[in-house]
């Protein structure tokens, strides 16, 4: 055994027990939140599964679903828009979550792919991994401000009324 495969486990723990946890109990923005943060963690054991397993296609998954992980969220934030802002996020603790989302990804992201780049070595397989690392930090950054409300222009407020 290597030790990829013991960071996928550690990764499995640490990053699906918080999703499934939050997406099974509390509010509608908490589900949705914890879904977003499973793309990430999903695409990051994928990745170390790769690399330990030695399984390229393993890699496709991940790219995959570093695709559609945020599409899915944009799409749940569009359905369940009016849910959302009727229930904004109230208390400390579901606001420190809608902060602590992206820092979160966009420090955890680099820790796992980078090492994996160093691993994996010049080549294409390479240039897939920092493509599904950016996809992962851009996609978490845009849908984490679709279910915040926040503007992705830097407007401060909604839209416009006229």
């Amino acid at each position: 055994m290597n030790g990829w495969l013991p960071a996928a486990a550690l990764l499995l723990v640490a990053g699906f027990a918080p999703t499934v946890w939050g997406a099974a109990s509390g509010p509608v923005r908490r589900r949705v939140l914890a879904q977003n943060l499973a793309t990430p963690a999903g695409c990051m054991v994928m990745l170390l599964l790769a690399q330990g397993y030695a399984r390229p296609s393993y890699v496709d998954l991940a790219l995959v679903l570093a695709v559609l992980g945020p599409a899915g969220t944009l799409v749940y934030a569009r359905l369940l828009a009016g849910e959302l802002a009727e229930r904004p996020a109230r208390g400390r603790s579901a606001r420190v979550l809608d902060r602590a989302m992206t820092p979160l990804v966009v420090t955890a992201v680099p820790l796992v792919v980078l090492p994996l780049c160093v691993a994996t070595g010049p080549g294409r397989a390479m240039v897939k991994l920092l493509v599904i690392g950016a996809l992962l930090i851009g996609g978490n950054v845009v849908s984490t401000r679709a279910l915040s409300g926040r503007p992705a222009t830097g407007e401060k407020g909604g839209a416009a009324g006229g």
